[in-house]
C-alpha cells in the first residue's frame, strides 16, 4: 500500500484522489492557519509555482491537533489561503495526524516513526508512493528543493 491508496477528502468536498498522483512528486504537509510557521504557505506555493510542471504536487493537510490552531471550518480554511497566501495547491479536509484517530494516510506517512510534532511537518513521497524524507516543522520549503529536484524527471 501507498499514499495512492489512501482515501481521503478533498477540503472543498468529495474525494481527493490520490490516485491521479501516481507518478508525481508529492510534498505532503500538516498546515494549520494559526500558527507561527503559517507564513511557510508562501513557499509552499512558491514551490508547487516552480515544480508542478515537472510533476510536484504540494498537498496541504488541514490538522486542528496542535494547540487548536486550525480551528476553521473548510470554507474559512479555504478563504484564509486563497486571501492571505494566494494558495492553489490542493488542500484536504481537516484530519487527526497524531493519536487513536489519526488518517490513514499519516498512518501510511509515519509508519513505525515518531508522532507528528507541530504544524507544518512535511513527508516528500516519490513517484511510486513511498516516502522518500521527513522534515521538521522548521524546514523552510526553499530548503527542499534539491531533495525534490532530486525526485523530479530533468
Amino acid at each position: 500500500m501507498t499514499i495512492h491508496d489512501v482515501d481521503i477528502d478533498a477540503l472543498t468536498g468529495g474525494s481527493a484522489d490520490l490516485r491521479r498522483y501516481r507518478g508525481s512528486v508529492v510534498l505532503v504537509v500538516n498546515v494549520a492557519s494559526r500558527c507561527g510557521l503559517t507564513p511557510q504557505y508562501e513557499g509552499l506555493q512558491k514551490l508547487y509555482d516552480e515544480f508542478r510542471d515537472r510533476g510536484l504536487v504540494v498537498l496541504g493537510v488541514p490538522c486542528n491537533q496542535f494547540a487548536g490552531q486550525e480551528p476553521g471550518s473548510a470554507a474559512e480554511i479555504e478563504e484564509f489561503c486563497q486571501v492571505n497566501y494566494g494558495v492553489t495547491f490542493p488542500l484536504t479536509a481537516k484530519v487527526d495526524v497524531n493519536g487513536p484517530d489519526r488518517h490513514e494516510l499519516y498512518r501510511e506517512l509515519i509508519g513505525d516513526g515518531p508522532d507528528i510534532q507541530w504544524n507544518f511537518e512535511k513527508f516528500l513521497v516519490g513517484p511510486s508512493g513511498t516516502v522518500e524524507g521527513r522534515f521538521d516543522p522548521g524546514t523552510q520549503p526553499s530548503d527542499l528543493i534539491p531533495p525534490i529536484e532530486n525526485l523530479l524527471p530533468r
